[in-house]
């Protein structure tokens, strides 16, 4: 199990005293007969993002979409916030679930509710072009001699904390679109992020690239790859329970399976989507 730093446990718990008891969410049946649900995004390409017209795109919200459609919901209000305040927002009823592909993690166990796994994912490094300090690895950043950038909320955290990186080598960042500014003006030397989130921002700019030979961080023996799942408030049971079940039979579709090779999630990534339950990544 990965634990959070103390830092992060305080502010979380104070965050957590602010909103008091999570709002009561919708029911199953209250979003059924409204016809109309509420999906945040983050804004993180390939898992939930929107587009320059303001349409939801990314793994999350197409797969989501098709879900919420079989279950008789038709219209969806899709909202963008930051990836740290998406689980605040589910607890404040700011929106129904989260579209965000976000890892299944057992300290987000204990404050949302998660779908089973709709898609896996590994790790990455956004670095700065012809990549000058030769990194290739989070262990890299263990010597205090390079700074490593994190977006607020992501779990690249909890990972650089098991690997032994000193706080005073992260700089955090409020979201991905910081990435780029941040690498490639030297504020931090790369950026730790899923490899498909870093490979996505490497194309969008010629001063960063994707870190090459790049070797998956090993912790406690097992290299980290990531689970993510639909999100949802804990009072929302009905809601996670039917998602899952139209998620189990849309997962065996040709359709599911464009959608993520779309996006880039290769074969592999696909199949061991289906190597964890939640209940067992929520244990772990």
């Amino acid at each position: 199990m990965r634990l959070l730093p103390r830092s992060i446990l305080l502010s979380t718990t104070a965050a957590m005293l602010t909103l008091g008891v999570s709002a009561q969410s919708a029911t199953l049946e209250e979003l059924q007969k409204k016809g109309s649900i509420r999906i945040a995004v983050a804004n993180e390409i390939p898992y939930g993002y929107t587009d320059l017209n303001g349409d939801a795109k990314g793994v999350g919200p197409e797969v989501a979409a098709h879900l919420v459609k079989a279950l008789g919901i038709d219209k969806i209000e899709w909202q963008t916030t930051n990836f740290g305040s998406l689980i605040p927002g589910l607890q404040a009823d700011r929106f129904d679930l989260v579209a965000a592909e976000m890892a299944i993690l057992p300290q987000r166990c204990q404050q949302v509710l998660f779908s089973e796994p709709n898609s896996s994912y590994g790790e990455g490094l956004l670095v700065a072009a012809g990549n000058p300090k030769d990194l290739h690895s989070y262990d890299d950043f263990k010597d205090k001699q390079y700074k490593v950038a994190i977006m607020a909320g992501a779990d690249q955290l909890e990972m650089m904390q098991a690997l032994g990186v000193d706080e005073s080598q992260l700089v955090t960042i409020s979201n991905n679109a910081d990435a780029i500014s941040t690498v490639s003006t030297g504020r931090a030397d790369a950026y730790a992020a899923t490899g498909l989130t870093a490979a996505e921002l490497a194309k969008q700019s010629d001063r960063v690239e994707l870190a090459a030979n790049f070797q998956d961080p090993v912790i406690d023996g097992e290299a980290i790859r990531s689970w993510g799942g639909f999100t949802f408030a804990k009072n929302s049971e009905s809601l996670r329970d039917a998602m899952n079940e139209e998620l189990a039979k849309f997962k065996q579709t040709p359709e599911w399976q464009e959608i993520l090779s779309r996006y880039g999630f290769s074969e592999v990534d696909q199949t061991e989507s289906n190597a964890k339950t939640t209940a067992e990544l929520c244990m772990s």
